[in-house]
């Protein structure tokens, strides 16, 4: 039997906003060197099948992010069994019903191990050790989670409450499993620091699963039907496994937490078992949360970017697109993205969300989508905008090209700046090389195509009374668009 990663990458991460957006969530992120928090937690599994069997990982995200989350696993050569789309978020106990579904449609039995692809983890060993240990025990029918050895009194994350020692595995102690606690406020953490009986939930799970759905169709019928019927009546759609849209955004919305671990910990079900961990752990819930597990300057400052930072200390500054100075900060979170900054008491960080709930009352785009737009070509960075224009830089990475389409209400002007674009222009196909232009006129059929292996920037100039992404009818496409 083995050990197959259920990787859920359909978080939102509302509170690292501006950086972390709808449409381009923390997940997709390089928070910590070059890799991204996805591609972080796919490498975290390198080295784990010297102690286990390892399948390849099933990667569970938005159906907006396919794209994204495709493209960031080719970056770093990582095979993906399975790449399921939901239509909808509806939290991750229905998501973990569905890669059991999988697992047991594939005449698999394995046990799963459940990780959101959004957390950080700095003691991949001791992680990996612990997973090993979680297996030997799934494998007699247990529902096992991981919980993190805290060393403050961290209002921001749930509690397992820790009972009797069952066994040792792998050097680690398992333990029975006395209850979920909410997010308590500042006196109950303290309390729950000095008794040494709870550890923050790392929200990370492992079980068979048969033994996952036997459980999820017990405690939560509406559930486990909603998905079977979203896994039986969904598509393939080349790569990726599109669950149907109507019987999934029919489930119920609720946590593995919520919908089966608290209601097996309140009759004190022996299945339940807990495994203590001090792994360097962070859900990265937060700026604070990126600052206190960053390295920093001798003045505690994590600065990235063009930064000067004069008489200040205990900050976190980041600027993506131009200089930014601080005189006389403390505490504080300074985020200077493509098209927003954020200043922020560094205490205040968790009501980030606010904004970002205000934003979307609004209906203003900065919650939904940067200035630099990813597309499975390549993307667009929105360079200007006003009445009746807009300018746009396009770069189409190599051997990709972009659908055949045209546009009902705007004209374009291409310019090309770097590489070599093959353009369809109506019944015309011809190279267009750097300094060279190309005018498609409203209601022509046209396709801009890099058919070489260098990367390919073109200037669009965008004219016309109506310019939105939705005056797009494709004819042809190579990602499934038509």
């Amino acid at each position: 039997m083995k050990l197959s990663p259920i990787i859920l990458a359909g978080g939102g991460g509302t509170r690292l906003w501006p950086l972390s957006r709808e449409h381009y969530p923390k997940q997709f992120l390089s928070l910590f060197g070059d890799n991204t928090l996805l591609q972080n937690t796919l490498l975290r599994l390198d080295g784990l099948s010297t102690s286990v069997a390892v399948s390849d990982p099933v990667i569970i995200c938005n159906e907006v992010h396919r794209f994204l989350v495709a493209g960031q696993t080719t970056e770093i050569s990582r095979n993906i069994s399975s790449f399921i789309l939901e239509p909808i978020g509806r939290n991750t106990a229905p998501a973990l019903t569905i890669a059991a579904l999988q697992q047991v449609t594939n005449n698999d039995d394995a046990v799963m191990i459940m990780m959101p692809a959004d957390h950080s983890v700095k003691d991949i060993a001791s992680f990996q050790q612990a997973i090993a240990a979680g297996v030997e025990i799934a494998l007699d029918n247990k529902l096992v989670t991981f919980g993190i050895k805290p060393n403050s009194p961290e209002t921001g994350y749930g509690y397992i409450h820790v009972t009797d020692q069952i066994q040792t595995s792998h050097d680690h102690a398992i333990h029975r499993i006395g209850g979920f606690k909410e997010k308590p406020n500042k006196d109950v953490a303290e309390d729950y620091l000095k008794s040494g009986d709870y550890l923050w939930n790392s929200g990370v799970f492992m079980m068979k699963a048969t033994v996952w759905l036997e459980k999820i169709k017990e405690f939560q019928p509406a559930i486990s039907q909603a998905c079977i019927d979203a896994f039986n009546k969904g598509d393939v759609d080349g790569m990726f496994y599109r669950l149907d849209e109507t019987s999934f955004s029919n489930c119920p919305d609720d946590s593995i937490d919520y919908a089966v671990m608290e209601k097996l910990a309140q009759i004190n079900d022996e299945q339940l078992a807990v495994i203590p961990i001090d792994v360097g752990w962070s859900d990265v819930g937060a700026w604070a949360s990126v600052w206190e597990i960053s390295d920093k300057d001798s003045n505690d400052n994590v600065i990235e970017g063009d930064v000067i930072a004069e008489d200040t200390n205990h900050c976190f500054i980041k600027s993506e697109r131009g200089l930014v100075v601080t005189i006389g900060c403390r505490d504080m979170v300074i985020v200077d993205s493509d098209d927003a900054i954020m200043i922020a008491d560094k205490s205040k960080t968790q009501d980030v969300k606010k904004i970002v709930d205000r934003l979307n009352k609004e209906k203003r785009s900065e919650s939904l989508l940067h200035r630099k737009v990813y597309r499975p070509w390549g993307s667009y960075d929105s360079v200007d905008v006003g009445d009746n224009f807009q300018v746009k830089r396009l770069t189409v990475n190599p051997g990709k090209k972009l659908s055949l389409q045209l546009h009902h209400h705007r004209a374009e002007h291409w310019v090309v700046v770097k590489g070599t674009a093959t353009i369809t222009r109506g019944d015309e196909v011809y190279d267009m090389h750097e300094n060279e232009s190309s005018y498609i006129p409203v209601g022509m059929k046209h396709r801009l195509e890099n058919a070489t292996d260098e990367l390919l920037e073109i200037i669009e100039v965008q004219s016309g009374n109506y310019l939105g992404e939705d005056d797009i009818v494709r004819f042809d496409d190579d990602f499934g668009r038509s």
